[in-house]
């Protein structure tokens, strides 16, 4: 008996290759079809609720001035403007605010005129 310990204990070292005959070896291996569950969050597919739905229902980006038939976009109109840049002064992005891209382009030329004019600030002091 206790030859057989002695025998098997240098085969489970970390020096020792893993034989492929054996049962630890397979365990130890993922197989690469399945994924493994990520650790502390949630799973890795988009089930988000039950039956598959999402839990938070994200409704599609409208743009402003599109459903209020808005062409010309002003560059003297402050506070239009100041809903469309951030509090330190950066433009905010189409995906954030859901403005088309026509309005967005006339929206961005609106704000570089009223930096200039100094109407809207380029950045604001932390």
């Amino acid at each position: 008996m206790a030859e057989e310990i002695q025998a098997k204990a240098p085969e489970s070292g970390a020096s020792a290759a893993p034989q492929t005959g054996s049962s630890e070896a397979s365990t130890t291996t993922a197989p690469a079809a399945a994924p493994a569950p990520r650790s502390g969050g949630r799973p890795a597919g988009r089930q988000g609720g039950p039956n598959g739905r999402n839990k938070f229902f994200r409704r599609k980006k409208v743009c402003k001035f599109c459903t209020e038939k808005i062409d010309a976009i002003s560059y003297r109109d402050v506070r239009l403007l100041q809903g469309f840049v951030a509090e330190r002064g950066k433009i905010v992005p189409r995906r954030l605010t859901g403005v088309c891209t026509t309005h967005q382009r006339r929206l961005t030329r609106a704000i570089k005129q009223a930096r200039n004019i100094a109407l809207l600030p380029f950045a604001t002091r932390h």
